[in-house]
């Protein structure tokens, strides 16, 4: 006999999909605002996987991986249960902003309070109507407002467990990220439930790349979970690298950035990055990789202050691995073509 499977006062039946609205708060003309979750439980008992975008409002990326992971042929067998919330800031995705109206981070903001914040009591509604319901997580994010990601996931590598299931996705890079005070992976490690973040792609921007990558990625761990049957015919890996470590280049003077290396470019250390200038042309200064390491993040936005982050890049314990992760990544994504 199935245990009940209830979200918002709505109980979910064994075979059954529900679109539930969970209430957020009223708007300034008096309106509902709430947070769309779809639930699809399977005819079988299983992990029970969260997937959530749009933590930050304007990281849409997630919410396009969501739509097409709801409605994927796999899911016609699937043992378990997929909560898939494709907004979870709604106030922030309807404004095409990263945070709340109050200018608070949500994922500054976990476990929350009923009571609290408009920030506090929203995180308190997810924790408890989400993640109280999961064994497992995956947290969709982007770069920033003008800042690319490639394909990557975080997680606390510490937990073999969680490692095994980020090997599973097809990303060319696995980073260890500490665990930030008030984020959705702190509370994660709170409640027992092994929780993925998969990075990819710039705010406000689809890139069709990264949604394939983080669609494909999902549906890995998911197989590795056992909640959809495994691929019968033989598909195209991409074994991701664990980054030793990873650091940021800045500008050294304010000016106008012209890009020399692109997203995903291995590089040595000494290699020209790019340079910065004046409108005149009359102070360039180059920019150079301080070690060697791959390009997995960077500015977008030609005019840079000085000290403002520009390259994000990963060093590795072996630098040949890295480029057959990437070359893999690309034969299977086009991540060249896009």
């Amino acid at each position: 006999m199935s245990e009940p499977f209830v979200i918002n006062g709505v109980q979910i039946g064994p075979g059954e999909t529900r679109d539930i609205d969970i209430f957020v708060a009223k708007q300034y003309d008096f309106t509902d605002l709430d947070m769309p979750v779809r639930v699809i439980r399977g005819r079988e008992d299983g992990p029970r996987l969260f997937v959530c975008a749009a933590i930050h409002g304007d990281e849409v990326i997630g919410v396009e991986i969501i739509r097409r992971l709801i409605s994927h042929k796999y899911l016609r067998k699937l043992k378990g249960t997929l909560i898939a919330v494709p907004i979870v800031n709604v106030f922030g995705f309807n404004n095409l902003t990263r945070y709340l109206p109050d200018r608070r981070d949500l994922n500054r903001s976990f476990p929350g309070s009923p009571n609290g914040s408009l920030a506090a009591r929203l995180a308190h509604i997810f924790v408890e109507e989400i993640m109280g319901n999961a064994t497992h997580g995956i947290d969709i994010h982007t770069g920033s407002r003008h800042r690319t990601n490639l394909p990557q996931v975080r997680a606390c590598l510490q937990d073999k467990y969680i490692t095994a299931l980020a090997k599973e996705f097809d990303v060319p890079v696995i980073l260890d990220a500490d665990i930030i005070d008030g984020s959705l992976r702190e509370v994660s490690v709170k409640h027992n439930v092994p929780l993925l973040v998969f990075e990819a792609g710039e705010a406000l921007r689809y890139d069709e790349v990264a949604i394939r990558s983080g669609l494909s990625g999902i549906l890995a761990v998911m197989r590795r979970l056992e909640m959809i049957p495994p691929v019968t015919a033989k598909t195209k890996r991409v074994d991701p690298i664990i980054a030793k470590d990873r650091y940021w280049i800045r500008a050294d003077q304010s000016g106008i950035l012209i890009i020399k290396k692109r997203l995903g470019s291995i590089v040595n250390e000494g290699d020209v990055l790019g340079r910065i200038s004046d409108p005149l042309g009359n102070h360039n200064i180059e920019i150079r990789a301080e070690r060697s390491g791959l390009i997995i993040g960077y500015s977008q936005l030609p005019l840079v202050n000085r000290g403002d982050a520009i390259f994000h890049i990963a060093t590795f314990a072996k630098q040949s691995s890295v480029e057959k992760s990437l070359t893999d990544f690309d034969d299977k994504f086009d991540y060249e073509e896009r």
